[in-house]
């Protein structure tokens, strides 16, 4: 069935939801808490973006299940089952989650594509693999960790981690599954309890998890699932509850600040991944053929709707003309529409008040700035929160949409005299996630990086991750780092141990 499936997905046009899938999304999704699937009260609708059409019906989380979900991690964490087993038996574990996805990774594509409006190829070929590979890798990675000992003459120390408690995990909608998976992998790994607590516009793949956590030797209570609504809600209950020890924040800038008010009564430990508003520096010595396809995708993959994407693009001049022409061209060709076909390059927004924000910011250009391309929804899509690929010139680099994160298809492109004007306009904005540089003298692209105020950058690339080094953001793009073993880090406590030499 599900082979079938992923044929359909690798090699047909438009995918058609099969019939076992839509009784699933006719049955309300609920709540995981302590083993068990727990019905609430208030219950909300989750959309399909390119339809507008209601997808399933969600059960929403009040304090009372918030506080159920804690008291059920914290329980199981002091019970031991999870946390007291070695690292080589948690990672058989997270290896068969991994295994899990990659079986029903055409399942979890077809839900993601439905949940988020973006294409399938972009869900069965990279998020969902990636989900995998987040439990795959970390399994790995915690147990090849080398053992911390240092001998003096009389003695010997011990560095040794242990699991930190209870964690509530807040994760955003625009890669839910991926980012989910990214932070329960190293979480689990640890040997800690947790609470996910996934976008209320995403619910979908987390449950679908959930389900799939049920085939695993996972003891009751170390994973509980808690839908719901953000501020004044679910999410808000869940960070302000004193029963967390640490809460993993994937979101915009505005809700880790009040995330960080709440968790400063703990004190509690935290970790954001906040937003971006990335830069692309090209030089006139980069292959502009080479550079104008990673632009694309670097500023419309998933819809612009990516912290790492790059909304600026900066062209030295000798080469800015001939970069838009070959832009312009290529934007103009993307195909966008249903997510359900194959050939689909571009789906929609996540929802109309976020399409609206994003419309929004483009009524507010004004001149001498311009909208060379897009800004408006394709003539040929009458429903769904599409908008076309957008290009913009001539603003001002202090003008709200060369400053705010918009988060959707919507690229400014600005010439440069030399390095030390691209370097400060790239730095010119409260952000400082990522970056990329194109040009054929590494000297400079290392000269330039080293300059750049962001967590990361690409040089000659673009979105290529290796899941050891750190990763995050400056400014206000982020507290903390994630990755290899700065999640471990994140999800356990070290203690130090001191023996004499020669004692039993």
């Amino acid at each position: 069935m599900y082979k079938r499936l992923e044929e359909e997905i690798v090699s047909g046009d438009v995918i058609q939801v099969p019939g076992f899938l839509k009784s699933w999304l006719s049955e309300k999704k609920r709540l995981f808490v302590d083993g068990e699937w727990r019905d609430t009260r208030g219950v909300f609708s989750t959309l399909d973006p390119a339809t507008e059409e209601k997808l399933s019906d969600v059960c929403a989380g009040g304090n009372r299940e918030v506080e159920q979900a804690v008291d059920s991690a914290r329980a199981a964490f002091d019970r031991g089952e999870w946390a007291n087993r070695s690292l080589k038996e948690r990672a058989q574990t997270l290896k068969k989650i991994g295994d899990l996805i990659l079986e029903n990774r055409a399942v979890l594509a077809l839900l993601e594509t439905l949940d988020t409006g973006k294409p399938i190829r972009e869900s069965f070929e990279g998020d969902i693999p990636r989900a995998a590979q987040n439990f795959h890798f970390f399994s790995d990675f915690a147990c090849d960790e080398q053992a911390l000992c240092y001998k003096n003459a009389n003695e010997t120390h011990f560095a040794v981690r242990e699991p930190l408690g209870v964690s509530a995990l807040v994760t955003p909608w625009n890669l839910p599954l991926y980012l989910e998976t990214w932070k329960l992998a190293p979480c689990l790994m640890m040997g800690n309890s947790c609470i996910l607590k996934p976008s209320e516009l995403t619910p979908l793949t987390a449950t679908y998890l959930t389900e799939l956590l049920l085939k695993t030797d996972l003891p009751k209570g170390v994973f509980n699932l808690v839908h719901g609504l953000g501020e004044n809600s679910t999410g808000e209950f869940l960070v302000g509850n004193d029963g967390v020890s640490a809460i993993s924040f994937t979101g915009e800038t505005s809700t880790g600040r009040a995330i960080m008010k709440s968790a400063a009564t703990g004190p509690t430990r935290v970790s954001f991944e906040l937003g971006g508003k990335g830069a692309c520096i090209v030089f006139s010595d980069a292959d502009m053929e080479q550079v104008i396809e990673s632009c694309l995708r670097s500023a419309f993959r998933n819809q612009g709707e990516i912290c790492l994407s790059t909304p600026r693009i900066f062209v030295e001049k000798k080469k800015y003309d001939n970069f838009l022409d070959g832009f312009m061209h290529r934007a103009s060709q993307i195909k966008i529409g249903n997510p359900l076909s194959h050939k689909t390059e571009m789906g929609a927004l996540i929802s109309k008040s976020h399409w609206e924000k994003v419309s929004g910011y483009l009524q507010r250009i004004e001149a001498p700035g311009k909208i060379l391309l897009g800004g408006s929804r394709p003539e040929s899509l009458r429903c769904g929160y599409f908008l076309s690929p957008t290009v913009v010139t001539d603003i001002d680099p202090s003008h709200p949409v060369s400053q705010e994160e918009i988060f959707g298809p919507v690229v400014s492109i600005y010439p440069f005299d030399d390095e030390k004007q691209v370097i400060q306009l790239a730095n010119g904005t409260p952000y400082g996630l990522s970056a990329s540089v194109w040009t054929s003298d590494l000297d400079r692209g290392w000269r330039v990086a080293k300059q750049l105020k962001t967590g990361l950058v690409w040089v000659n690339s673009w979105f290529v991750r290796d899941l050891r080094v750190p990763f995050g953001g400056q400014k206000r793009s982020g507290v903390g780092r994630e990755g290899g073993r700065h999640s471990l880090d994140f999800f356990s406590e070290w203690k130090s141990i001191c023996m004499p030499e020669g004692e039993n």
